[in-house]
This record gives structure tokens, C-alpha cells and sequence, in this order.
């Protein structure tokens, strides 16, 4: 820190003397001028004892106008019109002074008047002379120093690139790709812009290119693919700048240059929102979300923080996570008032303890277990406590709380579920709907898989593609719906601010992915070679679907108002399953897996278990008193 204040001193003293030494040549020249360059002996005097009281004079004026902030490569008008006011005070003052000790015969009128005007001529001319020197030699691909570069996008984003680039010298572009017929054969900041897209290959042989920036942040994901898919094929390295969503949430600036990821090239168009909606719905509420350290959680708490509530609430089981998230928060969002919440959704007395204490008026509850293979190895009593029965309690506390809206984050899983995970969201959706007439609004969301969330095949794909694989993959025609973490959580605030009244809104998932395609796709990216990391097939897991439904057969969907969002007619809701789930999870013992599926199969027809798995018989509803009662479940109690 302290060499750098150095070199600032070093540079705003060289530029103070030039100043000063510039309102001396303007002095000296004028005299010079009106005696034709011959002056008369009796006036060097007058000369020289002028320059010695006139000089210290300005150089306090220039002092005090603050000249001296910034640097000469980004002198703007601010700087010329202080260098003006600057001229401007002493061509009032020197005269002043002149009258003051009585020398205006000593001084020639011309040299009074046009003194001002030539000491802005010398102090801003030589200026924007050094800074229009310094960007031509900076924007000069053949005097710039760095690794020379390729920028595919000569639109708004390319051109600011260009700019940023040539400050860091970190690498030096020489040409940019469009496919723009209009834009080719010109310059962008003295850079030419070469040709299309596809010419990419041809150019970086030209150049000795090794690297290629993608500047498209608003284009259509299949263009940023074929430019990725042009540099895998020829063993360029691809970077991009950060996409529409990131630029308009505020997380990322367009300088950000980073790897391209897989979501780049499996990208979907922008979510537009109604942010004036959100802000009204959400700015100065109290808003909570339950799960705010888990993946959809805590993207879900950043997005939900530019709307401005009055106070977050995050609520979580986890401490570590909990932290992070709050931290992060905190750091981007200074103003934003939280509280921080450790505790378990399935914990009644604490639950209403809280939302007794914060009063939220809208919660979202991502709180759940989601890994499918997980809850099907001994753990489905688990997921059933967890994910149904803790939305239970949790809903419930809401419509005694009198909380407005309840947003569910559901998942496409819950459609005609094969898995304990998938069956246990599908009952939490029949909760909600069997909660809904209380005074809370509760709207069910349904997606599928998320790019980048905990758990999810992309980090596992990238960590095999490190170790040198095999990358492994369930079954070649495995196919998921995908979308970005960005996408997911802007389309759920989306869907909570339209949904009404016990709605099943499902997402717009687009098409599916085939994974194998995609584990090709992160081989390409990560520069390896595809024919030296395997792909080796293991076989559909248990519970695990060779493909995803975002929509139940027997259900038909309406259409709203925003094109990624449709409301299902989903199935009536079985009151009396609730109800039996509540005394099962309430009661002192837990469940056997086998147990937990067959009376999955008795509340959800729908659910098929997977083959093998095993399924006990249900015993009578009337076999223990404990479980032959079916409470109402608003009235339920823990």
C-alpha cells in the first residue's frame, strides 16, 4: 500500500511541475509575442519579477481546484473544466494583484487577456494528448503486450471487453468473430473485426490464438454452443463472460471472464419477471425461507435480498451451512436485516415458537432430503418424517400463524413417484393441499434437476473427469430435465407471486437431457481427451426412473400469464392419508423401509416401488389405537 501511494505522489508531483512550468511558458510566450520575440531590455526585468510572484500565485490555484486526484490516461472533462476554473480565478486575481502594486504599465494588456486562454491550451491539450497516446497504444493489437486472444461478439459486451482487456495487459486481442455481416471489415477500438463465427479455426491458426473469449451474454444458447463446440473440436480453450441472468441479478460484472460450464451450453432463454410484482410482494414483508443453506435455499435468500424485505429469516438444520449463507449475505447485501434460525421443520414447539417471534408474511420451504438412492437404502422413514411430515408441521404453524402464502418447492419426482423421495413430496403437495381454507394461500412448485445443487451428477462428473475417470453413467438413454440454479429459484419467486389457493405450478423444463450427452460435453470442456476418460455404464439405481415427468398422465395444465409457467389439475388430495401419515410419524417407534412403501402404496396410488424392493403388508387401520384414529390435520397435534 505504501509503494503504491508512492508512485501516486510520484505522478501528481511531475504533474503539479508541469503545470507550473506551463503557466510560465504561457507567460513567457505571450511576452515574447507582443514584442515579436525581441524584447526590450527594460521589460526582461518586468519579465522575471512578474514569473516570481505570478507563478507561486497559480501553482496555489491549481492546488486548490484538487488537479491532482487523478491520472493523466483518464483525464475527462471533469479535469478540463477544473484546469478552466482554475485559469479562469487567476485571470481574475493576477490582475487584481497588478493593480494592487501598481505595475500595469509593466503589463502588457495583451498578455492579461490571452494568458488564460493559452494556459488551457497547454494544461488540457497535453492531457488528452497523453491519454489519447496511451489507448492507442494500449488498443494497438501490435504493440499491446499478452496472450493474444480471439473475442467471439462484436456487440455492446465485445467492445467493453476490448477495452477492459487492454487495461489488465493480461492478453491481447487481435480480432473479433460476428456473425453480423454489417460489423464485418470494421473496428472496434482499433481492433478489426475479422469475419463470422464459424470462420473461428482459420483466425486462431492466424494468429497463434490458444484462447477464445465468448462475449454473447444475451444471445441464444445455441450460438454460445457453437462456439464452444468450435473451440473443443479444435483444441482452443473457451472462456465466456457472465449470461443475461447473472448481469441482470448483479452477481457477476461483464469483466468476470471464466471458464465456460455446462450450463452455458444447455442454457435456456432468459427468465423475464415481473420484478415491479416482486417488489410490491416481497420489499418490506418479512419473508422466510426454510432449507436457506441448501442449494436452492440459499440462491433462493440472494434473489429474494434485492427485493428489500423488511427482514430474511433463514431457517436451517444445518449450522455450517446456515453460517455460510448468512455470511454471504451479509457481505453483498450490508443493509439487509436477518435473523438466523437453527432448528429442525419437524420440531413443532419450535417452529411456532419462531414464526410467532418474526411474523413472516410469505415462507418458502426448500427444507428436504432429495437424494434419491439415499432415502431408498434405509432411510425412507427418514425421508417420509422429514419431508412430509416436517412440511406438515411447518404448514400448519403458518395457518395458525396466520402467514399469507406458503410456497412449497416441490420437484418432478413427485409425478407418478418410483422413489420413497419422490413419494414423500408428492404427500407434502397433498398436505398443502389439505391445509389450504385456513387463511394461508399455499402454492406447490414443481422442477426438475439444478445445475451446480448439492448432490446433483455435474460435480460428480467433474470430479471423476479430474481423477482421469471412468466417468460413470446409470444407462445410455437415461434422459433429466435441467435448468440453472439462477433460472430455478427467479422462476419459483415467479410462481409464488401468481400461484393462488393450493395450485400445483409446474416449470417450463423444456427438453430433456440425456446424460450420457452430457457427460461428453464436460469431457469436451474440461480439455481432456475424450478417448482417454472412459464412460462406463452402472445400471439404474434404486428408485431412479430412466426418465422424468413433469406432469402426471391423468393431469392436464392450464396455461398463466408467464410462458415458463403452467398450473396443473393435479389429483384430489386424500385427506385421510394425511392423517395416517401424522400418526405414524408422531408415534414412538420408527418405521421399517418395507412399512414406510406399503403405506406409501395405500395414500398414493400413483407410487409404484422399484423391483425388489421391499414392501411389507399394511397392517389394519384399526390394529392399535394409535393408529386407527385420523386426525383432521389442521387440528392434529404433535
Amino acid at each position: 500500500m505504501r509503494e503504491k501511494s508512492l508512485n501516486i505522489n510520484w505522478r501528481a508531483g511531475l504533474a503539479f511541475a508541469h503545470d507550473v512550468c506551463a503557466a510560465g511558458v504561457a507567460w513567457s510566450l505571450l511576452y515574447g509575442l507582443r514584442f515579436n520575440f525581441d524584447i526590450p531590455e527594460s521589460h526582461l526585468g518586468d519579465l522575471g519579477w512578474s514569473l516570481a510572484w505570478i507563478l507561486p500565485l497559480q501553482a496555489a490555484i491549481f492546488l486548490g481546484f484538487g488537479l491532482y486526484r487523478g491520472l493523466w490516461r483518464f483525464a475527462s472533462i471533469l479535469d478540463l473544466q477544473r484546469i478552466v476554473l482554475s485559469a479562469g480565478l487567476g485571470a481574475i486575481v493576477i490582475p487584481l494583484v497588478i493593480v494592487m502594486l501598481q505595475l500595469q504599465a509593466s503589463v502588457p494588456r495583451s498578455v492579461l487577456i490571452l494568458y488564460p486562454l493559452v494556459l488551457i491550451f497547454l494544461m488540457a491539450g497535453n492531457r488528452f494528448a497523453y491519454r489519447i497516446w496511451k489507448e492507442h497504444r494500449l488498443y494497438s493489437p501490435l504493440a499491446a503486450l499478452g496472450e493474444p486472444v480471439l473475442v467471439v461478439g462484436a456487440g455492446e459486451a465485445g467492445a467493453r471487453l476490448t477495452k477492459e482487456l487492454a487495461r489488465s495487459r493480461q492478453w491481447r486481442v487481435v480480432g473479433l468473430l460476428d456473425d453480423d455481416p454489417r460489423k464485418h471489415r470494421g473496428h472496434i477500438r482499433n481492433i478489426p473485426v475479422l469475419g463470422a463465427i464459424a470462420e473461428l479455426p482459420a483466425w486462431a491458426r492466424r494468429y497463434g490464438v490458444r484462447k477464445v473469449i465468448v462475449a454473447l451474454p444475451s444471445a441464444h444458447h445455441a450460438v454460445r454452443r457453437r462456439a464452444a463446440e468450435l473451440c473443443a473440436q479444435h483444441g482452443l480453450e473457451a472462456l465466456t463472460v457472465p449470461s443475461y441472468e447473472e448481469l441482470i441479478s448483479g452477481s457477476h460484472a461483464l469483466t468476470t471472464i471464466r471458464n465456460i460450464e455446462l450450463d452455458d451450453l444447455l442454457g435456456r432463454d432468459p427468465v423475464v419477471l415481473d420484478s415491479a410484482g416482486l417488489a410490491e410482494w416481497l420489499g418490506n414483508r418479512v419473508v422466510m425461507v426454510t432449507g436457506a443453506g441448501g442449494s436452492i435455499g440459499a440462491e433462493l435468500c440472494r434473489q429474494i435480498a434485492r427485493f428489500r424485505p423488511a427482514r430474511l429469516v433463514l431457517f436451517d438444520i444445518s449450522e455450517a451451512a446456515l453460517y455460510e449463507i448468512r455470511t454471504a449475505l451479509g457481505d453483498e447485501f450490508t443493509q439487509l436485516p436477518m435473523a438466523s434460525v437453527v432448528g429442525d421443520v419437524k420440531h413443532a414447539a419450535m417452529v411456532e415458537d419462531v414464526l410467532a417471534r418474526e411474523h413472516p408474511d410469505v415462507v418458502f420451504h426448500a427444507a428436504a432430503y432429495k437424494h434419491v438412492p439415499l432415502m431408498e437404502e434405509t432411510n425412507a422413514w427418514q425421508a417420509i418424517r422429514n419431508n412430509a411430515y416436517g412440511t406438515f408441521v411447518i404448514a400448519r404453524a403458518c395457518v395458525e400463524a396466520k402467514v399469507e402464502k406458503f410456497v412449497l418447492v416441490s420437484t418432478d419426482k413427485a409425478v407418478n413417484p418410483t422413489s420413497v423421495m419422490g413419494a414423500s413430496k408428492r404427500l407434502a403437495e397433498i398436505v398443502c393441499q389439505t391445509l389450504q381454507g385456513g387463511g394461508t394461500s399455499f402454492v406447490l412448485v414443481r422442477f426438475g434437476n439444478v445445475f451446480g445443487s448439492a448432490g446433483s451428477v455435474i460435480p460428480r462428473f467433474r470430479e471423476q473427469i479430474a481423477r482421469g475417470g471412468p466417468v460413470t453413467v446409470t444407462h445410455p438413454d437415461i434422459t433429466r430435465f435441467f435448468m440453472s440454479l439462477s433460472e430455478a429459484t427467479q422462476l419459483l419467486l415467479q410462481a409464488g407471486l401468481m400461484g393462488r389457493d393450493g395450485e400445483i405450478l409446474v416449470l417450463d423444463m423444456g427438453d430433456p437431457v440425456r446424460i450420457l450427452d452430457l457427460a461428453r460435453d464436460m469431457i469436451r470442456l474440461s480439455g481432456a481427451d475424450p478417448d482417454h476418460i472412459p464412460i462406463v455404464f452402472t445400471g439404474l439405481r434404486p428408485g431412479e426412473k430412466l426418465y422424468e415427468e413433469p406432469l402426471a398422465s391423468e393431469e392436464a395444465t392450464r396455461p398463466t400469464p408467464h410462458p415458463k409457467l403452467h398450473i396443473a389439475a393435479a389429483r384430489q388430495a386424500n385427506r385421510d392419508a394425511v392423517g395416517q401419515m401424522i400418526a405414524l410419524c408422531e408415534r414412538d417407534r420408527a418405521a421399517a423401509d418395507a412399512e414406510v412403501r406399503a403405506r406409501l402404496q395405500s395414500w398414493i396410488p400413483e407410487y409404484v416401488p422399484p423391483a425388489g424392493a421391499p414392501v411389507k403388508p399394511m397392517p389394519s387401520p384399526a390394529a392399535t389405537p394409535e393408529e386407527a384414529r385420523t386426525p383432521t390435520p389442521i387440528r392434529a397435534r404433535r
